[in-house]
């Protein structure tokens, strides 16, 4: 047995040789003192002080490469709108999109989360930050390739227009069919649009940044766990997840501004877009924030490149009484003499052959694996509900795609990131065991869900649209037929059913277009174009018979609504910070329930479930169900339908929030029985150690978790009784 001659008393250090005169020297330095560690010589301190340093590095540059994924990740989803509308196409095809992202990662998760391990993880990292670069700018390609947007209207941008060409013809000005769209005749720009379909270019740098992303997270979080003191894992790996939920303050703010900006923005005379950010048929400059993520992402890769393959263990690790490995529950678990290094395999071969006994002995863990299925319920409630929240408060609260964005990234998300980091604190500094981290974790998911019922009490009245929502008598009615946008006021026109370009009436009710209702003039050009005359006015009850005008764009008739809409973000920031308050001590349950040398493994494979599981499906069946929801669908140029123009606001948020609500139900169902599992499994591991006589030296049996906190105590009392006591040269 080996004595620590710094543990000794004062009195057997006798000054017999050079090396015990170091020793001495050493003990007059204060630095030394500080940094000294058994068996350990004045060269080691720059190794320690190295290690330190390059452990913060990595710590930082992991945090930046949190922050641009979830950049261009949060970003993505402030544009589902805007590609809607760009590229004409229904939601569950933006769904589609969106979860393509997943299918990267499905390609090469579980090969890169278990090799990876294994391999030099701060270069796979930097490699995959590349890849999301790339795929980030591949996004952006389509506004390059596509010609410029041209969105329906018929409002004349020339001001020397008279007013002998009525929004209401008698008959055609060019020999079409009835319906005014020269769908008969498609123009040259018609069949190269219709020939290719832009969004595919979207669709495929969506999955190379999933194949980029996907290293990040399970390597980035178990290099950490691996040569992190352990009372400051838990803490480091919440400041991770709180970076990342910052980046979606910036992509959200991002998108709110790019939203802001025409999608043509330079090649445009921005006097002749007749349409506002609040219009249907906006689309803002959707591809510019493509190129700022994708420049962010790429600044991410660079530092992973001189970071090294290991770093020493630290001390405590080494030498304190209690390890991690110690308090963990699954019989096999290495001793602390026998702990896990990812560079122990000596071939790719070897490591392929352990793969499938890694895999059946991580989901034969009853633990793991009911942890997997709650999550992967409540990630599909998750991912429907952030992919589409913006697109709700637009189309429910009446708001802009801009200030959708704007209170996502400024309001929402803060809440999000400061419940994360509070997380990490409240496990750093209670010292929670794993039965507390899972209590808290399932306690702060049902207060959420609890306070997210009141939601569905936070509705508004659909918009009054004529032939859809109210009659052209001004009668409450909802219509899915495009016949009801034909009246005896507009029969003598020559109208299209299939346009949408609204205009505000005089009475208060929005009409589909100045023809369909009934408009015999117009005055003025580009914005400020009245239409005059408008015989389907007169006939609402009660309107006044001079008052026969109409103005651009959709009525603002929902001041109700806006009184409604600030309760909703109250309510929506308090949740998201109580939920979100379990996130770190759900993880950290997750990293402890299972054996040290599956820690890459599982954390890939809870990934790769997650994000098969819900994040590819969720957004396409919640984007399915909104369709269902449409009043009235867009016309492509060349024919087919394009993208929604008017939703039902009351059958919209049942279909959404119920079913965000409905999977939260269900996976409490799973979330009880797993959390008796638990503290089941916890005493029976806890009654066979009493039995043995506490764990075993070869590690067959480890002590019970609920021990877990009481060993970490005596950790603690004993590094400060090192500290303070004169004859202990040496801090653990």
């Amino acid at each position: 047995m080996n004595v620590v001659p710094a543990l000794m008393p004062r009195n057997l250090i006798r000054k017999t040789s050079p090396e015990e005169n170091n020793i001495l020297q050493w003990r007059m330095d204060p630095v030394a003192k500080l940094r000294w560690s058994p068996g350990n010589g004045p060269s080691s301190l720059r190794g320690r002080l190295s290690c330190c340093s390059k452990l913060k590095m990595f710590l930082v540059a992991l945090s930046f490469a949190y922050f641009a994924k979830a950049l261009s990740g949060s970003y993505m989803k402030s544009t589902i709108t805007q590609l809607e509308r760009r590229f004409d196409i229904p939601t569950y095809l933006i769904g589609v999109i969106d979860g393509s992202f997943e299918i990267g990662n499905l390609l090469v998760m579980a090969f890169v989360s278990y090799f990876g391990a294994k391999l030099h993880r701060p270069k796979i990292i930097a490699i995959g930050c590349l890849l999301m670069s790339l795929g980030t700018f591949l996004c952006a390609m389509p506004h390059f390739l596509i010609g410029r947007y041209k969105f329906e209207t018929s409002v004349r941008s020339s001001v020397n227009s008279t007013n002998n060409l009525s929004p209401c013809p008698a008959s055609p000005p060019d020999p079409l069919p009835a319906g005014g769209m020269a769908h008969v005749t498609p123009s040259a720009g018609c069949e190269r649009e219709s020939s290719l379909s832009m969004w595919f270019y979207v669709f495929m740098g969506n999955v190379l940044r999933g194949i980029g992303e996907t290293p990040v997270q399970p390597l980035g979080i178990s290099y950490i766990d691996d040569f992190a003191q352990e009372d400051n894992a838990a803490f480091y790996i919440g400041c991770v997840q709180t970076i990342s939920i910052i980046g979606p303050v910036f992509g959200y703010l991002l998108g709110s501004l790019c939203a802001k900006i025409y999608v043509d923005i330079g090649f445009v005379d921005l006097d002749s877009v007749t349409i506002t950010p609040g219009d249907a048929r906006w689309v803002g400059a959707w591809w510019l924030g493509y190129i700022i993520a994708g420049i962010v992402t790429l600044l991410s890769a660079f530092p992973f490149w001189f970071l090294p393959k290991s770093l020493p263990v630290p001390v405590t690790r080494h030498d304190a009484p209690c390890s991690p490995e110690e308090s963990r529950f699954i019989k096999g678990s290495p001793p602390m003499g026998q702990k896990y290094r990812p560079e122990e395999a000596s071939s790719i071969l070897e490591m392929a052959k352990e793969f499938l006994p890694s895999l059946k002995t991580l989901l034969g863990n009853p633990v793991y694996f009911t942890y997997l299925c709650v999550t992967v319920i409540q990630f599909n409630s998750l991912i429907g509900m952030v992919t589409y929240k913006p697109k709700y408060i637009e189309q429910h609260y009446g708001q802009s795609a801009s200030k959708a964005n704007f209170v996502m990234g400024a309001i929402n998300i803060p809440a999000v990131a400061l419940g994360m980091f509070l997380g990490g604190v409240v496990m750093k500094k209670l010292k929670l065991t794993i039965m507390g981290a899972a209590k808290l974790a399932f306690g702060t998911s049902l207060i959420g869900y609890l306070l997210s019922l009141f939601f569905l009490a936070m509705g508004c009245e659909n918009s009054r649209v004529a032939g859809i929502t109210v009659s052209y008598q001004g009668v409450d009615g909802i219509s899915y037929h495009e016949r009801s946008l034909f009246a005896d006021c507009n029969t003598g026109c020559l109208c299209s059913g299939k346009d949408w370009d609204p205009v505000c009436g005089g009475n208060g009710i929005t009409y589909v277009s100045p023809c369909l209702a009934g408009c015999r003039s117009q005055s003025g050009s580009g914005k400020n174009t009245v239409f005059q005359d408008c015989r389907c006015l007169a006939e609402v009850s009660g309107a006044r018979p001079g008052n026969l005008t109409a103005a651009l764009g959709h009525c603002q008739d929902r001041e109700e609504c806006d009184h409604v809409f600030p309760y909703f973000l109250a309510l929506s920031v308090i949740s998201s910070f109580i939920i979100s308050l379990g996130g770190t001590p759900g993880y950290m349950l997750l990293i402890r329930s299972i054996k040290p040398e599956l820690k890459s493994l599982a954390l890939g494979l809870h990934a790769l479930t997650t994000r098969t599981l819900a994040g590819i499906p969720a957004p396409i069946y919640f984007g399915a169900i909104i369709d269902t929801t449409c009043l009235k669908w867009g016309h492509k140029r060349c024919g087919g339908r394009g993208a929604c123009r008017i939703y039902n606001t009351t059958t919209y948020r049942i279909a959404y929030l119920g079913l965000t609500l409905g999977l939260r139900t269900f996976s409490f169902f799973l979330c009880v029985p797993g959390f008796l599992l638990l503290r089941k499994h916890i005493q029976r591991e806890e009654g066979s150690a009493l039995a043995n006589g506490g764990s075993e030296v070869g590690g067959s049996e480890v002590e019970p978790l609920k021990k877990e906190e009481g060993c970490s105590l005596h950790c603690e009392r004993l590094a400060r009784t090192t500290d303070t006591d004169p004859d202990r040269e040496t801090r653990l």
